[in-house]
């Protein structure tokens, strides 16, 4: 345990910094589902609706490391050809 008042506020950083990064992470899952429920329901337009807009949230979350940009480009790669394959 922290005993020194500087490792005190630094555990409290790390631990509010983990929940937001936590959260980033989870929104990322969310947008991507979103792609993949439209996917699975066989509506091309809704996909590429919600991939439009997942998108800049992936690139966002590998930018600021949240996410390795290679998943991120994978995640991208990998629905647009799914959305590509409806047609």
């Amino acid at each position: 345990m922290a005993n020194s008042p500087q490792a005190r506020k630094r555990a409290r950083q790390a631990e509010e910094r983990r929940q937001h990064n936590h959260g980033q992470r989870s929104l990322v899952r969310t947008h991507i589902k979103k792609v993949r429920k439209a996917i699975e329901s066989g509506d091309k337009a809704a996909a590429e609706a919600a991939f439009k807009d997942a998108v800049p949230v992936i690139d966002r979350m590998a930018g600021k490391g949240r996410i390795h940009p290679n998943k991120a480009a994978r995640h991208k790669s990998r629905l647009n050809d799914q959305i590509r394959a409806l047609s």
